[in-house]
């Protein structure tokens, strides 16, 4: 049996960010995108569990997101479950080494870890994510929330394939080498 891949799947500005300080998508969700959504409708169909923070949950519900019990979703909070979480949603305040171990070994697709930055940065210090798939939008938004919560790490990665989109976009696909 293949072991489960964690994969962050995300967009970013092209200086780095991946919303504005206050949450805001306006850059990314205003853009047209072509047919296939940037090969993310063949990525949905590989994985079938959603790993997301708090915030990324609650800006996901506001933008009308739809939290169904078809895919596992899974947040990962320091708070309560809200009362009015849907019953589908799954809310983990365990240690992210030893869930995502346990996570991997049980069968289905591959697991896409949403964001945001705090997440993606202690996911990454467990060596918890396998690969990156970056979607750089041609913009600069000047300041904003990270890709990854700085911190003093060194993580090397393996460049797997790179795709240039007709408005220019550019996605990047990483293996992190993680030693274990």
């Amino acid at each position: 049996m293949k072991r489960r891949s964690v994969i962050v799947h995300i967009a970013t500005s092209a200086d780095g960010y991946i919303a504005r300080p206050d949450g805001d998508l306006e850059w990314l969700t205003s853009r047209p995108a072509p047919a296939g959504f940037y090969g993310m409708n063949a990525f949905m169909k590989s994985i079938d569990t959603m790993l997301l923070g708090r915030k990324t949950y609650e800006a996901g519900l506001a933008m009308g997101a739809k939290f169904d019990s078809k895919d596992r979703s899974i947040v990962f909070s320091r708070q309560p479950r809200p009362a009015d979480a849907p019953s589908g949603v799954e809310w983990v305040t365990a240690a992210i080494g030893p869930f995502v171990h346990r996570l991997r070994e049980q069968p289905g697709k591959d697991i896409w870890l949403m964001g945001g930055g705090e997440l993606i940065a202690s996911f990454l210090d467990e060596k918890a994510i396998d690969e990156f798939v970056v979607s750089v939008v041609p913009v600069f938004i000047g300041d904003g929330i990270p890709l990854i919560a700085r911190r003093h790490r060194h993580v090397p990665l393996d460049l797997q394939s790179i795709e240039r989109f007709e408005d220019g976009l550019v996605q990047l696909h990483y293996r992190v080498q993680n030693d274990s």
